[in-house]
């Protein structure tokens, strides 16, 4: 390895970049470094990355504790111990209950690096959804928030063998008074630690590493089973087309039991040597942008909803004022004010990132292209649990207008229709990030696997000859037209959406008429004098009026009805539909 690596340095002339993601030294860099590593299994770049960054700074909680990738690595190796003194066996499963913390990510490093299976639970379920995860994988250890423990019915988890408190890293209740007192008593029956010997277990690509229980827009529940290949492969492709190196700042508040954030704002980094700050209170959006002005990360994974928050209320009202309206149409000004936009946007993300990777749901359109006029370096991905998770990614200046990026050169892409490029079909893709199925529920993966492999997205689109993905919504959601056009309400939303006094909606189907359920901006309704409930009626349905301008006849509105408060979510922000339709 570090004859490989001395070779390329020389022919870099010494000089390893810190900021261009396209230099060609360094992506060969990387790229000989992991087909040393694709060589090996994934336990291997956590072994190497804690050995070569010992005394580097790994995790740190917001304000709170911080260690070093060499005390990371001596309270992995402390709770293998504890592993074996509850006699767990490789394949049996952890539950892990809580907001990200540096305890949540070592505890899930040391369950997977163990050879058991980790089964993270969001801290935003309620109980009965927590106690049923547990129940049906199956858990022999619960990690828990201090927090959350008044969700607990110990009687409703009779499988497990112990409780563990993730602030104090001390079993709280436990079946017998050894495991109890692990921590409190010396352990003299184990050799002492060292980086050579504390994650001596291997596993092979099939060996299952993570259940993950979606909580999805269908209000189903269900255990998608990641072996150690889909993480491998997902971190892979990371490590050779994003831009970041050891030392680099990473700020987590995506929730790690989502394998967005668990893949790309933890797993990924500290195979390079990063130092990731963990959010352990719930991620507001001043919260996130005050850890950003502080921490300055240098790669940002987000969903639509912050990004969408600060357009709204930070740049969109600017925009719209008379002389700034005025300025914008005149040339060489409007260059000058876009530059001015795009600074203020980098320092409010902490101005040293190398892009923004948005996933999860739709960008609306409208933010999309002024992002892109005022060359913000953002990229929008996509991806879903089932591929742990990523499908397409491009970077954000070689990505095209309105894609979800290009398909990840691990997976091959069908769109099931007769003209991919301009008929809309189902996505759907094959290849090593695909997950090994859901956890005791043959039916439910033989809907979603098909016998040669190829996994059903649900999600509808096209591509292009070079394997960008044009996302135009979810089967499920899609409606008929009166003489059985397909109408993709996700389209309309997005129009109704980028109007400045709507926050959110969703078009539903009533009796063959679409019904557009919105939720107002109220707050910036109120800024603007506009209060009255037949003043804010009239706005909305004169927005609704502008949109249908630019529909389809069989796709336009018929009718708006305001809601009061916004819509229920799952933990990804996704609205659930199936409440409202």
């Amino acid at each position: 390895m570090k004859a490989v690596l001395s070779a390329i340095m020389r022919k870099c002339n010494g000089y390893y970049p810190a900021y261009s993601a396209e230099n060609n030294c360094r992506q060969e860099l990387k790229i000989e470094e992991n087909c040393i590593m694709n060589e090996k299994g994934l336990i291997a770049y956590y072994k190497q990355s804690f050995q070569e960054n010992k005394d580097f700074q790994v995790f740190s909680d917001y304000e709170g504790i911080s260690y070093t990738y060499g005390d990371a690595a001596k309270l992995i190796y402390q709770i293998h111990g504890f592993f074996e003194q509850c006699q767990l066996k490789k394949g049996d499963k952890v539950a892990l209950f809580g907001r990200n913390s540096s305890h949540w990510g070592i505890t899930f490093l040391a369950t997977i690096s163990y050879g058991a299976v980790a089964v993270p639970v969001l801290p935003d379920f309620n109980p009965a959804d927590v106690h049923h995860i547990v129940k049906h994988s199956e858990s022999k250890l619960l990690f828990a928030a201090d927090q959350l423990f008044e969700k607990l019915d110990l009687a409703e988890m009779n499988g497990l063998q112990a409780v563990i408190s993730l602030q104090r890293m001390d079993p709280v209740w436990a079946k017998t008074t050894e495991i109890l007192n692990f921590w409190r008593l010396p352990n003299t029956s184990r050799p002492p630690f060292s980086t050579d010997i504390f994650m001596p277990v291997e596993l092979e690509d099939e060996d299952i590493c993570v259940i993950s229980y979606t909580s999805g827009t269908s209000g189903f529940t269900k255990g998608v089973i990641l072996p150690a290949r889909s993480l491998k492969s997902n971190i892979r492709f990371a490590r050779e087309h994003m831009p970041l190196k050891q030392g680099d700042q990473i700020v987590s508040f995506l929730p790690m039991a989502h394998v967005f954030g668990l893949l790309f704002e933890f797993l990924f980094p500290v195979t390079l040597g990063c130092h990731i700050t963990f959010l352990t209170k719930p991620p507001t959006p001043q919260i996130i942008v005050k850890a950003f002005k502080e921490v300055k990360p240098h790669l940002i994974l987000s969903v639509p909803l912050v990004i969408e928050k600060i357009y709204n209320k930070q740049i969109q009202p600017a925009l719209e004022k008379p002389l700034m309206s005025f300025l914008l149409k005149v040339p060489g000004i409007n260059t000058l004010l876009h530059r001015k936009v795009k600074q203020k946007l980098v320092e409010t993300f902490g101005g040293r990132f190398y892009e923004i990777v948005i996933g999860g749901a739709a960008l609306n359109r409208e933010v999309e292209d002024f992002f892109r006029k005022i060359k913000f370096p953002f990229t929008i991905g996509y991806g879903m649990t089932e591929c742990g998770p990523l499908i397409s990614y491009q970077s954000w200046d070689k990505t095209r207008p309105h894609s979800a990026g290009k398909l990840v050169d691990q997976l091959q892409l069908k769109i099931d229709s007769a003209d991919p490029y301009n008929e809309v079909g189902e996505i759907m893709v094959k290849g090593d990030h695909v997950m090994a199925g859901y956890y005791k529920n043959p039916e439910a993966t033989a809907q979603t696997i098909d016998e040669d492999g190829w996994l059903r997205t649900g999600d509808l689109g096209i591509t292009d000859p070079n394997n960008f993905i044009y996302i135009r919504g979810r089967s499920k959601n899609m409606l008929l037209g009166p003489s059985g056009q397909n109408i993709y309400p996700e389209e309309i939303e997005a129009k109704l959406s980028s109007q400045h006094f709507i926050q959110e909606c969703v078009v539903v189907d009533r009796d063959g008429k679409l019904v557009a359920l919105v939720f107002p901006d109220y707050e910036c309704l109120q800024i603007h004098h506009h209060s009255k409930p037949e003043d804010i009626s009239r706005i909305i349905d004169d927005y609704r009026l502008k949109v249908n301008k630019e529909l389809a006849k069989y796709s336009q509105i018929s009718k708006i009805e305001l809601v009061e408060t916004e819509f229920e979510k799952t933990p990804k922000r996704n609205i659930k539909r199936y409440l409202y339709t």
